[in-house]
């Protein structure tokens, strides 16, 4: 596979986001060096460790794409985790530097100028990091399947969990970015109206306080991802029930799902009906192999088969329907 078919499979969320993102601390980084404002040079570090993180991700995410080799048999889900562990040690860095200079504002407090200038910009980073953040909670719900109904944050921020690693990062930065945008205009906004020169200084340390949370929960998630993790329950109970819809099949005897990346490799053993002859039960296991590698998210199945032993070793959740 070329390297432009790759990009081509990297997580658009992510793509878009870096892009954005670099849009976003060029204009800020103009602004902060203009006005001398602290809080909006908090937020052009933000946005400047968002683009390198997310571009880290996007790359991450399509190399993640590549084929199973002779050498890598399971394939490379797991690269987009690395990449996500260097964008955490990026974001970690840039949060350290901007609770800093919030400290040193704090210290020795300074009126910002070009309060117009300010303001504009913080206005098209709240506009461009909430249009990322739609789209990410949009491609959660399409990398959960769930359908698009109802509140759709409140049904990202409930199926997050599900979402692909480059997914969620996004998801969790853009939150915060969009978050810190706020919280810079209302700062520079209280500092010009009102004089409190001191909470330029107070709003700086926190988006950079804001950039830590990020920092540690796509942290904990990839380090997860890394060590490698059970599937959800809804998406267990659902291969089961995959299983389980075959005639031929009386229970499962064990099985385990993993997630690597955005799929999942399925290890089990089922129970057949007794009195098949070997070529019958070869044909059976392989029918239900075929049936699960049709669910998209499924990335192979390793499946023994034994005579059933009389008893039920396995339950399927009855909200789970195929």
């Amino acid at each position: 596979m070329g390297i432009i078919q790759l990009l081509k499979k990297g997580n658009t969320s992510s793509g878009i986001a870096a892009l954005g993102n670099t849009v976003l601390a060029i204009l800020k980084g103009v602004a902060a060096a203009f006005s001398g404002s602290g809080t909006m040079f908090a937020s052009a570090m933000h946005s400047l460790a968002d683009a390198v993180n997310q571009g880290f991700v996007y790359f991450g995410s399509a190399l993640a794409e590549m084929k199973p080799s002779k050498r890598f048999p399971t394939g490379f889900g797991r690269v987009v985790n690395i990449f996500c562990m260097i964008a955490v040690i990026v974001v970690t860095i840039m949060a350290y530097e901007t609770i800093m200079k919030g400290w040193e504002l704090i210290k020795d407090p300074s009126e910002a100028s070009d309060f117009l200038l300010n303001i504009l910009v913080l206005l098209a980073a709240i506009v461009i990091d909430g249009f990322i953040l739609f789209k990410a909670m949009k491609e959660i719900l399409e990398e959960a399947q769930v359908e698009k109904s109802g509140n759709v944050f409140a049904a990202a921020f409930k199926n997050v969990s599900k979402a692909s690693p480059a997914t969620r990062l996004v998801f969790y930065e853009d939150l915060v970015a969009t978050s810190g945008a706020i919280l810079a205009l209302l700062g520079i906004i209280i500092t010009q109206f009102f004089g409190i020169l001191v909470v330029d200084g107070i709003i700086t340390i926190l988006i950079g306080l804001l950039m830590i949370f990020v920092a540690f929960r796509v942290g904990y998630d990839n380090m997860v991802g890394l060590i490698g993790v059970a599937a959800p329950m809804e998406v267990e109970n659902k291969m089961a029930a995959v299983l389980l819809t075959d005639p031929d099949v009386v229970d499962i005897y064990k099985m385990r799902v993993m997630q690597e990346g955005r799929v999942y490799h399925v290890d089990g053993i089922v129970e057949l009906k007794k009195g098949l002859s070997l070529a019958e039960a070869d044909d059976i296991k392989f029918r239900v192999m075929d049936r699960l590698l049709r669910e998209p998210e499924i990335a192979d199945v390793t499946l023994g088969i034994i005579e059933d032993d009389d008893k039920t070793g396995w339950k399927t959740s009855p909200e789970v329907q195929v």
